[in-house]
């Protein structure tokens, strides 16, 4: 990145530049941090200096601060080596066992921690009021799922890892741009920089060991509801922007499947879940013929087998069957949410108390999570009971805490996993001390809120060990603090030196605003990287034709600017944004299969090849070459499936 000379009228002319020394420092406010800060604590010796630093404030950040009605991962009676076999049906195949049966042999545990620090969890009458750690039964929704009042969710959750690291180790709103290397040993990572997004003020973070969890990645496609009231809303929280994913890469750590993206189903224009509605009221999805078109296409599904012969659809092949529909003129698709209420209210005998509580609960579903859908339903006079809903599959998620698994190459438990998936520590990247968990770590999804959380919990015991097995290790950064200062402030040196050149700041010959940015990279990411403007189909020459106006905006980002510090944070999103996206299209581009149809489609390749691709895409960045290398890596199923 060029830097020029800072101007001196800048309202952040001379930042404040504060070094802040620690032995671990956590990366981001989400449920994996949090569980990170609560573990690294219970395990870090009293003089071990713990810092965690969150771009937002704890108890509103991540996904599950926009709320949650359900906990979609308990496994209670079910077996650690079922839910492996769930999720690599949903996948398509391509999981890390090793990752997956940790997180289920250890997330009920986090679940209990959730109900102990006071989470409301839902039981059934005959346990009420009995803990599930005590023999409590939950209400199910599904196999996987239990329903929970989870209006203060993320709040609590974040009230337990404050408790843990105390508040005078908590740097809230202050966002991590870059990490950094150590200069002296070979590929060790060293710390970080970020800055305040209420101050003039930056950050440098030295550090033994790093655990990044900033969550994954919104606003690479055009969003589908992106006109007028609706630009912008998007299913997943936008301020997860690739930061994860970008500063790994960036210091050259292995990324895996970052081809894969997650297509959710949801209620139109408004983004609202589908979950409850599916698993709780037992709706049923219809064509505008008011057939069950997943009965319909049944027979789709043999077209990919072993993964369509299931009794569960993955949901890549059910996006898959409800865009066939569409494309034959069958559309548009809807929940059928009468005749679900209905049934509902018989199965009840009609009793007017129990049927309002039902009613109530539809509705405190989208208050939970989505309440923007509430409103979007009120303003277009639909009562759920009464009138049909549209769903469509929104524009793609890069994550891999949902269904998705795209993320970051790391170490395995070493009592699980094979020698080739391990090298020391439990969720270490191919960093030597840098960690990551939740939406980071790569060929291992369905962890959702409570397998983030003991995710993170994993990765810090791990973490802390690092630390202590390394406690001499002293880091060396010699580069100018100045040098990296006017580094992160240089859109605010772009906005004042040619502010200038016009009377509407918005529009100016030598500089481009980061909103308008972003639509220019939502725009050519959706017309030709496989968004829903063309029905998630690329193919080859669509990809070249991405790589070559990412080139193009690559440049222009240079001359980003930002003239207080919200735009600021917009800009370095954006720079985020463009790398993620980068490395989701080489991804792509490299697979020569439709691994996920109904996710994506390569129109040149629309086939699953397992002779040739049940394999791991691989990736990595050299800093020294300015190059990329994409390369297979071979997968094992290490629980029979």
């Amino acid at each position: 990145m060029s830097v020029q000379t800072q101007d001196t009228s800048h309202f952040c002319k001379d930042p404040q530049i504060q070094e802040v020394k620690t032995d671990l420092l956590i990366i981001g406010g989400g449920m994996a941090a949090c569980g990170a800060a609560y573990e690294a604590r219970k395990w870090a010796p009293a003089n071990m200096k713990i810092t965690l630093v969150d771009k937002a404030a704890m108890e509103r950040s991540g996904a599950v601060a926009q709320g949650l009605s359900a906990i979609n991962t308990y496994l209670s009676e079910n077996t650690p080596e079922d839910y492996v076999k769930m999720v690599s049906n949903d996948l398509m195949g391509i999981v890390r066992d090793d990752l997956i049966y940790d997180v289920g042999r250890h997330v009920d545990d986090t679940v209990h921690k959730f109900e102990e620090w006071g989470l409301p969890i839902w039981k059934d009458h005959s346990t009420e009021g009995v803990p599930l750690e005590k023999g409590g039964k939950p209400v199910r929704t599904g196999k996987w799922q239990i329903m929970i009042n989870g209006e203060s969710y993320k709040t609590i959750v974040a009230e337990a890892a404050k408790a843990s690291l105390g508040m005078d180790n908590i740097y809230e709103r202050v966002f991590i741009v870059k990490l950094i290397l150590d200069e002296k040993e070979e590929n060790r990572i060293a710390g970080a920089i970020g800055f305040s997004t209420r101050e003039n003020k930056i950050y440098i973070f030295r550090a033994n060991a790093v655990i990044m969890a900033c969550g994954g990645a919104v606003n690479i496609f055009r969003p589908r509801q992106s006109t007028a009231e609706g630009m912008g809303r998007a299913w997943y929280p936008i301020w997860n922007a690739g930061s994860t994913y970008t500063m790994a890469a960036q210091v050259g750590a292995e990324l895996t499947m970052m081809e894969n993206r997650f297509v959710p189903a949801r209620f139109k224009d408004g983004a609202g879940p589908v979950g409850a509605w599916f698993l709780l009221f037992k709706a049923k999805a219809m064509n505008a013929l008011g057939e069950d078109y997943s009965v319909r296409n049944k027979d789709l599904l043999q077209a990919y087998l072993p993964y369509g012969n299931s009794k569960v659809t993955p949901t890549c092949l059910r996006n898959h069957q409800q865009l066939k529909e569409m494309r034959e003129g069958r559309g548009p698709i809807y929940m059928d949410t009468p005749t679900a209420m209905k049934n509902l209210f018989e199965s009840y005998g009609n009793d007017k108390k129990k049927c309002k509580e039902l009613e109530s609960e539809a509705w405190e579903d989208f208050l939970d999570m989505c309440v923007g859908q509430a409103g979007f339903w009120a303003g277009m006079n639909i009562a759920p009971e009464e009138t049909r809903s549209e769903l469509v599959p929104t524009e793609p998620y890069l994550l891999g805490s949902h269904s998705g698994c795209c993320g970051i190459w790391v170490s395995g438990p070493e009592d699980i996993a094979p020698a080739e998936w391990q090298w020391g520590y439990n969720r270490m990247t191919t960093v030597k001390g840098l960690f990551t968990a939740g939406d980071g770590v790569g060929a291992s999804g369905h962890k959702f809120s409570s397998g983030s959380h003991v995710e993170g919990r994993i990765a810090a015991k791990n973490a802390v060990r690092f630390a202590l097995d390394n406690k001499d290790f002293v880091s060396t950064i010699t580069k100018d603090s100045k040098e990296l200062a006017n580094e992160i402030y240089l859109p605010f040196i772009n906005y004042e030196n040619n502010k200038g050149y016009s009377t509407d700041p918005d529009v100016n010959p030598h500089y481009i605003k980061p909103k308008m940015l972003m639509f220019r990279l939502n725009k050519l990411m959706d017309e030709y990287g496989g968004g829903c403007g063309t029905n998630y189909v690329t193919n080859k020459h669509m990809l070249e034709t991405a790589f070559s106006l990412l080139d193009m905006l690559k440049e222009d980002a240079q001359k980003m600017a930002a003239k207080d510090l919200h735009e600021l944070l917009r800009c370095w999103e954006n720079y985020h944004r463009i790398w993620t996206a980068e490395i989701h299209l080489r991804h792509i581009y490299f697979r020569e299969e439709s691994r996920y149809p109904g996710f994506y489609y390569r129109a040149d390749y629309d086939l699953i090849d397992d002779a040739n691709w049940k394999c791991f895409v691989n990736s990595r960045y050299d800093a020294k070459a300015n190059q990329w290398s994409v390369f297979k890596k071979a997968h094992k199923d290490l629980i029979p499936k």
